[in-house]
């Protein structure tokens, strides 16, 4: 009977085990996901960089953004332009890209959580909850309120900063195009670590910062709260996750991506082949010469919105509604697999304990047996 109970406790997976599976899977979820949608959206995204640049201005800026956008080399247009801008770098960063912003947002997440003694952000099943016991369970509390705010600001900061350390430079090389990207990042003569970060970083992570808070926090916490109970269901959780998206998110996001665009036409403009961005020069030239339809116009964000709305704004729903589809079965054969390596590494004729001469050891059988 002991023998029995210490073989299950034996066999059965630490909590940290599967904790830590369950945020890679959902990690590997999202950047699969992602990676494929923002591969086969490219001539959007590629539309979207050029329309909040300095590349375009005046009249019929979205016809000119299109022109260039399906521009080839030669002068001449393709419909494969966009996507000769893509390089191997670009597809292991968008997978990266929304892999570790999944995955440092669940961490971060789960250790707000256990050092502030607050619940974790709603996820799957719970976003279709009723809210309202939510009052009977929590406290109100003015310390309770500011640990929560804590929370929800820290965890997709850091997500959306570590998320532009993976994926800016890529983007950078997409904008620019290869070619010219080693020229400037070769001509810019940077270390090591702000190679990595890549040119116009704090814009970057500035709008994925605003981005990761918009998928991960704003849309599960005011769906669970507010949305009707009576009207929750996976279709209603896509169509806000959009709203939310595209009336919110990209609302603010869009000055960011401008400023990301200014800086590096900023970068690449000056007299030498390239130069270091100096902010305050970018915006002061940006409301300048066009005013605040430098940073915001409807044509820059629709076109914002078509690139980032397909993915991200669709992200809260895979999130929460497709990947917990299969997250239980992989929980389930990743138990078997380490139940079965428990149990294989038991048959074998292992010391229980010493005594004097000799020593005891289970059999196959379980069986204790003395050797001298």
């Amino acid at each position: 009977m002991t023998a029995e109970r210490d073989d299950s406790q034996h066999d059965q997976m630490p909590k940290y085990i599967e904790d830590g599976i369950t945020v890679a899977y959902r990690a590997i979820g999202l950047g699969a996901y992602g990676s494929a949608i923002r591969f086969i959206g490219m001539p959007l995204e590629k539309m979207a960089l050029v329309m909040n640049s300095a590349q375009v201005s005046g009249a019929n800026q979205l016809q000119q953004a299109i022109n260039l956008t399906f521009q080839d080399r030669r002068g001449g247009k393709s419909l494969l332009a966009p996507y000769r801008v893509v390089g191997p770098a670009s597809g292991v960063a968008w997978f990266l890209q929304y892999s570790v912003m999944g995955g440092v947002f669940q961490l971060c997440d789960r250790a707000l959580s256990n050092v502030l003694e607050i619940p974790q952000i709603p996820y799957g099943t719970q976003l279709m909850q009723d809210s309202s016991e939510d009052l009977q369970k929590e406290q109100s509390d003015v310390s309770t309120t500011l640990r929560r705010c804590a929370q929800i600001m820290l965890a997709p900061c850091f997500a959306g900063t570590i998320e532009s350390v993976v994926a800016n430079r890529a983007e950078v090389q997409r904008y620019y195009g290869i070619k010219k990207f080693s020229q400037i990042e070769a001509a810019l003569k940077w270390n090591p670590l702000s190679k990595i970060c890549g040119p116009a970083f704090i814009a970057n992570s500035s709008r994925n910062c605003i981005m990761s808070a918009t998928s991960f926090v704003v849309t599960p916490v005011l769906y669970r709260q507010y949305y009707p109970q009576e009207k929750k269901n996976k279709a209603s959780l896509f169509w806000f996750g959009l709203g939310v998206n595209i009336f919110m998110g990209n609302v603010v996001a869009i000055t960011q991506q401008a400023l990301w665009g200014r800086a590096l036409d900023y970068a690449a403009s000056g007299k030498t082949v390239a130069r270091n961005i100096h902010y305050r020069s970018v915006i002061q030239g940006g409301l300048a010469c066009e005013g605040r339809s430098a940073f915001f116009t409807i044509p820059k964000w629709s076109t914002r919105v078509l690139m980032n709305a397909p993915v991200q704004g669709t992200l809260p729903w895979f999130y929460n509604e497709c990947l917990p589809l299969t997250e239980g079965y992989v929980l389930n054969v990743a138990k078997d697999l380490y139940a079965g390596f428990g149990k294989s590494s038991h048959d074998k004729k292992t010391l229980s304990s010493q005594t004097g001469r000799g020593y005891t050891y289970c059999d196959e059988e379980g069986s204790q047996v003395q050797s001298n």
